[in-house]
């Protein structure tokens, strides 16, 4: 999966240094992303670049977000779409058939602190415009002290299944078009297993029985944590979709899955165990 970057390591506290000569900026615009990607490998700009093209100011301009063994990464919070040497803003799904796993997993990570920086520019309590805060990853209004941290919005995922057979679905109106499984995001007030239960009977109208934690996942693209289960169907097996959030819901057997796009997620991840009978 995308954060299996392994023996590479994500360090993702918050201590900020002055960017290196090779430290990777990350640009985004809208909802684009900076890069040259050439036989499907991806290249950010370097911050030697960067100074050849501005004056990045550290701190204001120029956030620290994370670093992969010794190699920095910052954000660059710009509005006017710069460009410059040979690359070019490539949409955030295009990046996701790239390599090296390391690089895909920083461009993800980058995005979803870049949408909480760009959406919280202000303070929701008494409208001042927030600072960096220099100890911790989080904003902080000057004025009332109103703290706002990142914000990862919670999503489960199912793989309900009955024998040899699983429910695959596809999203109605999205540009997504590969299968996936029954998903959605946690409600107010609700636990993982009355989330699960919810969404199945919601989007597919099946009772569930024999939940069974699978593994976890950091999906930047949806600023999500996605947390894996899978179910066994209880009783009635007929599939009453729900129109509205899916173009298709159905029953496919082991044999006939075929994965042939990226494994890069933890759907995909859950749908080999399942065909592979490695898991139930």
């Amino acid at each position: 999966m995308i954060q299996d970057i392994a023996p590479k390591k994500m360090r993702n506290e918050h201590t900020p240094t002055p960017p290196k000569e090779d430290s990777r900026i990350m640009i985004f615009y809208h909802n684009e992303i900076l890069c040259h990607i050439e036989e499907e490998k991806i290249n950010y700009p370097l911050y030697r670049e960067l100074k050849q093209e501005r004056t990045a100011v550290f701190g204001k301009e120029l956030i620290y977000l994370f670093a992969i063994d010794d190699i920095t990464y910052y954000l660059y919070q710009i509005s006017d779409g710069l460009t410059f040497g040979n690359y070019a803003y490539e949409k955030m799904r295009r990046i996701r058939t790239t390599a090296p796993m390391d690089e895909l997993f920083a461009g993800m990570s980058a995005y979803h602190l870049h949408c909480w920086y760009s959406a919280n520019r202000y303070c929701g309590r008494c409208g001042k415009e927030v600072v960096l805060d220099e100890k911790e990853r989080m904003l902080r209004c000057p004025g009332c002290g109103n703290m706002i941290f990142p914000r990862i919005n919670p999503v489960v995922i199912v793989g309900v299944y009955h024998g040899d057979q699983i429910i695959f679905t596809k999203y109605a109106g999205s540009g997504h078009k590969n299968y996936a499984m029954i998903a959605g995001f946690v409600e107010f007030g609700e636990t993982l297993e009355e989330t699960v239960q919810r969404e199945v009977f919601e989007e597919v109208g099946i009772r569930i029985k024999n939940l069974q934690y699978y593994k976890s996942q950091p999906w930047g693209l949806s600023g999500s944590v996605l947390m894996g289960f899978f179910a066994e169907a209880d009783g009635d097996l007929t599939i009453k979709r729900q129109e509205d959030e899916l173009a298709e819901a159905f029953w496919i057997k082991r044999e006939d899955i075929v994965l042939d796009w990226e494994n890069i997620s933890l759907t995909i991840d859950m749908m080999r165990v399942f065909r592979d009978k490695e898991l139930v």
